[in-house]
C-alpha cells in the first residue's frame, strides 16, 4: 500500500436535507444518518447529531431545539452543517489518518454559486483538506452504473428530501437538466397539511414521513386502498386525538408536489434534444433517490410519458455509490468534478 493511502485517505459524501451518506475509500458506506443537529437554545451548545437528534425532532424541551440544516438540498445555517459534518468525518476517519481527507460532495445542479461555496467552507472549516463539488444527477448515473461517459443519452431522476433532479447525461456530461425545490420534504408538508385543513389534525414531521411511507401513493394501489391511524392533536380543542385515513386521502394530498414533478419532468423531455431524445424511448428513465419509493411513482410516470420506467434496487444509496465510484477513480471522471477557487 503507498505511504499516502495510509496518511490520509478519500471521502465520499451525500449531503442530503433529509440524510447524510459518506462512503471511504476501500471501505464503502460508512455513514448514513438523518441531517439532523440538536442544539441549545441558550448558548447554542450542540446536544446530539444524527440519529440521536432526529428522535428530538417536535419532542424538545423549551431550552433545546432539533434543526435541519439543510433546507431544499441547499445549506439553511452554516453553523450547524459545519458541526454536523465535523462530527461525521470524526466519525468515519477516527484516528487512522495523519493527513485530512480529499471529499467530493454532491450538490443539486441548480444551486446557485454562493451556495455551492458555501457547501465547500463548510467542509473545509469541518476538516477536508481539498474538496470537489458533483453534480446529484451525475453522481446518482455513476452509482447506479449508467454509462455516463458513452454518446448515448440517458435521463434520470432523482428525488431527494429537498430536491428532484431530472437530467439527460451524455458524453460524460449533462445535455439538460430540471432541478426543482420539491422533493420528500414537501410530500411530507402537502400531507401536515392536508390533515390539518381537513380534519383539523395537527401532525409532525415524522409522523407525516410514517404516513407517507405506509400508505402514501401517486397512483391508485393494485391491492385496494389501504388504512392507517394517525395520531396528533386536535387544533380547535388542542386534545390528543386519533383518526384512521386511507391511502386515496393521502394521495390525494400528495397530489400537488407530485402534480409539479411531473411538471418538470415534462420540461426536461421537452427540452431534450431528438437524438438524445430517441435514446430515452429505447433505455428508458431511471428513478433513484429516497421519492423514487413513494409507491405508483413509477406507474404515473410511465403512464403520461409512455416511456420505460425503471427504479433502481437501492435508490438511497445511488448519489453517495456515486461519489465512491468517483475517488475509487478520479482520473476516469476528473472532468466531472469542480473544484472551488479558494
Amino acid at each position: 500500500m503507498p505511504i499516502f493511502d495510509i496518511l490520509s485517505n478519500d471521502i465520499g459524501i451525500d449531503l442530503g436535507t433529509a440524510n447524510t451518506l459518506v462512503f471511504v475509500k476501500g471501505r464503502g458506506i460508512i455513514l448514513n444518518e438523518p441531517s439532523v443537529v440538536a442544539v441549545e437554545i441558550e448558548g447554542g451548545k450542540v446536544i446530539a447529531i444524527g440519529h440521536d437528534a432526529r428522535e428530538m425532532l417536535g419532542r424538545t424541551p423549551g431550552h433545546i431545539r432539533a434543526v435541519r440544516p439543510l433546507k431544499d438540498g441547499v445549506i439553511a445555517d452554516f453553523t450547524m452543517t459545519e458541526e454536523m459534518l465535523r462530527e461525521f468525518i470524526r466519525k468515519v476517519i477516527r484516528k487512522r489518518f495523519l493527513v485530512k481527507p480529499r471529499i467530493v460532495i454532491s450538490v443539486p445542479s441548480g444551486i446557485t454559486e454562493v451556495e455551492r461555496r458555501a457547501v465547500t467552507e463548510s467542509a473545509e472549516n469541518a476538516g477536508a483538506r481539498d474538496v470537489f463539488l458533483v453534480n446529484e444527477p451525475m453522481a446518482a448515473a455513476i452509482g447506479v452504473g449508467i454509462p455516463v461517459e458513452e454518446p448515448r443519452g440517458n435521463m434520470i431522476i432523482d428525488i431527494g428530501g429537498g430536491t428532484s433532479e431530472i437530467a439527460v447525461i451524455a458524453l460524460s456530461g449533462i445535455v439538460n437538466n430540471t432541478s426543482i425545490r420539491i422533493a420528500g420534504d414537501e410530500m411530507d408538508e402537502a400531507i401536515i397539511n392536508y390533515l390539518k385543513k381537513k380534519y383539523s389534525l395537527a401532525i409532525g414531521e415524522n409522523t407525516a414521513e410514517r404516513v407517507k411511507r405506509e400508505i402514501g401513493s401517486a397512483y391508485p394501489l393494485p391491492g385496494g386502498e389501504e388504512f392507517m391511524e394517525v395520531k396528533g392533536r386536535d387544533v380547535v380543542d388542542g386534545l390528543p386525538k386519533t383518526l384512521k385515513i386511507s391511502s386515496a386521502e393521502i394521495r390525494e394530498g400528495l397530489d400537488e408536489p407530485v402534480r409539479l414533478i411531473m411538471q418538470a419532468l415534462r420540461q426536461a423531455l421537452e427540452a431534450t434534444p431528438p437524438e438524445l431524445a430517441s435514446d430515452i424511448v429505447d433505455r428508458g428513465i431511471v428513478m433513484t433517490g429516497g421519492g423514487s419509493l413513494l409507491r405508483g411513482l413509477d406507474q404515473r410516470i410511465r403512464e403520461e410519458t409512455n416511456l420505460p420506467v425503471y427504479v433502481v434496487d437501492d435508490p438511497l444509496t445511488c448519489v453517495v455509490m456515486g461519489t465512491g465510484r468517483i475517488i475509487n477513480d478520479t482520473a476516469k471522471y476528473s472532468k466531472l468534478l469542480a473544484r472551488e477557487k479558494k
